[in-house]
């Protein structure tokens, strides 16, 4: 195909690409199929693999990059990006409003209202109609660069047409409330600590070091300011809302320009009803001048404008009495306790039961059962005890159990954690999400073998363990409902298929806490088969490269249980892969065995060059400091991890000293 012709075609399927992103993503109003959007994708990466100087960096292929980031650039903001005041009840709205109308000496004036929503804020540049770079709020005057992961946030638009040659927009990443419950449920099926909320959940994803997994938390984007050259390009705010959404670029639907401080306060009220019925958390409403010049006359404090307030919501909260406290056996063994509440009437909602999270959170509370504890509840977020109002004449603490109530296995808990597990694979109570992890498509990659299939398998004991998968015939699967004879033979096949996965996958499948997919490829790299790693004492264990005491403790406290020994012997039978070929080590270099942790930016090497020079030299780059640590390489603005460097003892070493080494 001649060159003009393919970049017809190219520019032809991005532009198309674009505009259906923008209607599912920002719109949320799809013109076609899944499979027909698919179908353009693939056929633009394949014109672009087989023209790679025809790429353009705004092209939708071009939303993930492949490398893995070590730190983020630190970039000064065009302009300040300042916090809000706080009003926290009607008299203090009030006030602002009384201010406001001194400040402009009354000055007929207008407000726009909009949901405040709860994310993590972030500055959008762009150049002739491109992105260029995203950067943190960080501390308002410098943030970091966090480009990449933000190319990944599909309401993110990577070109608008614009008639700005450059322009900055300022906005929020956030989770929805689906979005976070599918995280922390990948979380927990990975041994990993949930996220506390959506908030924190989006700090974190933007944040990530591999892009690939922002791109994989699906964070949105809400515009709500449009720049040029650090300054407010219109004469009114609600004019710049309306050019960001004609510019494609997502903005919160539920704002409101109002006459007047009454029409601010019946918005308000209307939300704060409204508030849990949303997809995402709010946690007030922003009001703003509508104004420009009058937001420039009412000036700013150092802290904040003086044109503009965070109206906040009050928490969702009731006094009740504790009852009992239980234990709840999670998904992946953590044992939970919970407060049993006397019923109180929490935001329309009957509440009777509240998380206490763990042993150290009953301990910094101080509650035992028979207190009166104030209780909190934020939209669909389990509620919690905030703190014990007074305490109960007869008091009874709590303790957590040695054994596993669902099966009577035995509980850990580990060093330095603060959960507590029951170690049984088989344990019912985790059984279900066990053979949900073990058939994921990044571990045995079961086709077929989802939520409702699972829980038929369970709920009619047809599967006691995730062994009990090779045992399923036809006959046994046909007796389940909604499952046709093609879909058991899919589901059949699949299975069958499983047991070529190669050893990592294997491990991943075990469920063994803190071995998810990287510690397991590292695992079955350096030992080589399943039974070493069984038979290996921990520090054997140790030697595997990222493995350190817990890790090591966690999978010998693993193969020592013997229901899990039984499991593995089952699996053997069945046919699984339990052999692995062993990666040949690297020549050794002047640096070999040695681990460096860049930070800051160095006067010559860029930090991707000076992780190239220290790797071919034999030695690693990880991210964060530790004990393992043996050199830290510090330039100009070193932040946090020279003062941890300090803390632990690590040598700090600069450039040159790098360089001398590398030598």
């Amino acid at each position: 195909m001649p060159t003009k012709t393919v970049e017809a075609e190219l520019e032809d399927l991005r532009e198309k690409l674009h505009h259906h992103e923008y209607l599912y993503h920002v719109l949320d109003r799809p013109e076609i199929s899944d499979a027909e959007y698919d179908r353009m994708m693939r056929r633009l990466k394949e014109l672009e693999t087989a023209h790679p100087d025809l790429v353009t960096p705004d092209s939708p292929t071009q939303r993930v990059g492949g490398k893995a980031r070590e730190g983020f650039v630190k970039v000064r903001h065009s302009s300040p990006m300042l916090s809000l005041d706080n009003a926290l009840n009607e008299d203090e709205m009030r006030a602002f409003d009384q201010r406001v109308r001194e400040l402009l000496k009354g000055e007929p004036h207008e407000y726009v209202a909009e949901l405040k929503l709860d994310g993590l804020s972030m500055a959008v540049h762009y150049e002739h109609g491109k992105m260029l770079r995203a950067i943190t709020r960080g501390d308002g005057q410098v943030g970091e660069d966090v480009t990449e992961n933000a190319r990944t946030i599909r309401s993110l638009p990577l070109r608008v047409k614009s008639k700005l040659p450059e322009f900055e927009v300022r906005g929020e990443a956030l989770l929805t409330l689906q979005a976070f419950e599918r995280l922390n449920a990948r979380q927990l099926q990975h041994e990993l600590k949930p996220f506390a909320n959506p908030r924190n959940a989006a700090a974190g994803s933007l944040r990530a070091l591999e892009p690939a997994l922002t791109a994989s938390r699906q964070l949105e984007y809400s515009a709500y300011f449009l720049l040029v050259d650090g300054k407010f390009h219109y004469d009114s705010h609600w004019e710049s809302l309306e050019e960001l959404s004609r510019m494609g670029f997502k903005v919160n639907a539920h704002r409101k320009r109002c006459a007047g401080l009454e029409d601010v306060l019946e918005f308000y009220k209307n939300w704060e009803s409204k508030r849990d019925s949303l997809n995402y958390e709010i946690d007030g409403v922003v009001v703003k001048v509508d104004s420009i010049p009058q937001q420039s006359r009412l000036g700013w404090t150092a802290k904040a404008p003086r044109w503009a307030i965070a109206f906040k919501f009050p928490a969702h909260q009731e006094q009740t009495v504790i009852e009992n406290i239980g234990v709840q056996v999670g998904r992946t063994g953590t044992l939970t306790p919970v407060a049993h509440l006397k019923a109180v009437n929490i935001a329309g909602v009957t509440v009777t039961r509240a998380t206490l999270h763990n042993e150290d959170e009953i301990a910094r509370l101080g509650v035992e059962i028979g207190d009166t504890v104030l209780v909190e509840r934020s939209g669909d977020v389990i509620p919690k005890v905030v703190r014990v109002v007074k305490q109960g004449r007869d008091r009874r603490a709590f303790k957590m159990p040695a054994h596993c109530p669902v099966c009577g296995g035995k509980i850990v808990r580990e060093e330095g954690e603060a959960a507590s597990r029951c170690i049984n694979t088989n344990c019912p109570a985790r059984l279900k999400e066990s053979v949900l992890h073990f058939a994921a498509r990044g571990v045995m990659d079961i086709d077929g073998m989802g939520d409702v299939l699972v829980d038929q398998l369970v709920t009619r004991g047809m599967v006691k363990s995730v062994a009990d998968i090779y045992d399923l015939t036809l006959d046994r699967l046909l007796e389940l409902d909604r499952m046709g004879e093609k879909s058991v033979e899919k589901v059949l096949h699949n299975i069958d298929a499983s047991r070529k996965q190669p050893l990592p996958r294997v491990l991943n499948g075990l469920g063994i806490p803190f071995v998810g997919e990287r510690t397991a490829q590292i695992l079955a790299d350096t030992f080589g088969s399943l039974d070493t790693i069984a038979q290996a004492d921990e520090e054997k264990l140790q030697e595997a490269e990222e493995v350190g005491p817990k890790v090591s403790e966690s999978i010998r406290q693993f193969f020592h249980e013997r229901r899990n020994r039984e499991l593995v012997e089952r699996l053997r039978k069945a046919g699984l892969t339990f052999e692995h070929e062993i990666k040949k080590k690297k020549a050794a270099g002047p640096l070999t065995g040695k681990v460096f942790v860049l930070t800051g930016t160095l006067p010559n090497l860029a930090r991707e060059e000076a992780k190239a020079r220290i790797e071919a030299a034999g030695g690693k780059v990880t991210g964060s400091v530790s004990k393992k640590t043996d050199y830290v390489v510090a330039g100009s603005d070193p932040g946090s991890k020279l003062d941890k460097a300090s803390s632990l003892g690590v040598p700090v070493i600069d450039e040159p000293e790098l360089l001398a080494l590398l030598q």
